[in-house]
């Protein structure tokens, strides 16, 4: 029932709603979303089990797959579709499922999030595997589309994890990995865009950062994956390339040419005095990590 959930409940600080001024609304929305931090912090060590565990599937070979309906589905999708340009990843590597099809992307599809049956349609369309990680998201967390997705996720073997905003939820007993942030009623009754969406967003960052981070897709805190497709980031590839090795911009620059546009290997290069075919090699022996991949060849 509706009535038991905390995201559904109605918020006694905000029953004038319609009577404050818009700076008043404003602030008590502030105030509201000041809590979403804090929720979080409470649950970083379920955080960490999922993220570990995506890593391991990363390591495998495999992928990350978000599914959700609504709010909680487009979340997967932005988050998935940011992590092709900032860590330079195929795009199948970490992907999100929305109940209701591309459609629901931009449109509400009614009815979409009820069946369960879709949600395990829409994940064998991906050919799952017991490679993959595959975290069910729900504000409310009792969508029986997302139910319907780990169901199947768990039968082929892949790992299962939950992500939502009411304790004791629902599509955390079909999870070995739930999170529940717990964001409270909302300043409008009902909205989890609101509270409940920041949470996932804040929460699905630190998941596929942390990954990323986790299979060396990070250098200090530089994104040495990005993929340079547009003259900032061809810059910002540039400017990563001399803050790293201290060389001057020209150096860079050439550099980024020599190493077919990809920064980690003109580190390596620069730092080694490897040719290209021998950073690749380095890095492949390294898993990726640039760090690592110095201290092997200099014998550190």
């Amino acid at each position: 029932m509706l009535d038991n959930l905390i995201t559904e409940t109605r918020n006694d600080r905000t029953l004038d709603l319609d009577q404050l001024s818009t700076i008043s609304v404003l602030e008590l929305m502030q105030e509201e979303d000041a809590k979403v931090s804090l929720a979080i912090r409470e649950q970083l060590q379920d955080i960490e089990k999922v993220t570990r565990c995506v890593i391991e599937s990363f390591k495998r070979g495999g992928r990350l797959i978000y599914t959700g309906a609504g709010t909680s589905g487009r979340m997967g999708i932005m988050d998935a579709v940011e992590c092709v340009p900032t860590f330079g990843t195929d795009p199948n590597m970490v992907q999100g499922v929305i109940a209701g099809g591309e459609t629901a992307i931009r449109l509400a599809v009614e009815g979409a999030e009820d069946s369960l049956e879709q949600g395990e349609a829409d994940l064998k369309k991906l050919n799952l595997s017991a490679k993959d990680t595959v975290l069910g998201i729900a504000a409310s967390g009792r969508t029986p589309y997302v139910i319907g997705g780990l169901q199947y996720a768990a039968r082929v073997g892949a790992s299962t994890a939950s992500l939502s905003c009411n304790k004791d939820a629902e599509i955390s007993k079909y999870a070995k990995y739930p999170i529940e942030i717990i964001t409270g009623p909302e300043v409008l009754t009902g909205s989890t865009r609101l509270k409940a969406g920041t949470a996932q967003k804040m929460v699905l960052n630190m998941i596929s950062t942390a990954a990323m981070i986790g299979i060396g897709k990070v250098y200090s805190n530089l994104m040495v994956d990005v993929q340079p497709t547009n003259e900032k980031l061809v810059i910002r590839a540039k400017s990563m390339i001399r803050e790293i090795t201290g060389c001057d911009l020209e150096t860079a620059s050439d550099y980024y040419e020599r190493s077919h546009h990809q920064v980690k290997q003109a580190v390596v290069m620069l730092l080694t005095g490897l040719e290209y075919e021998e950073a690749q090699l380095k890095l492949a022996e390294s898993e990726g990590f640039i760090r690592r991949a110095i201290q092997t060849e200099k014998g550190i």
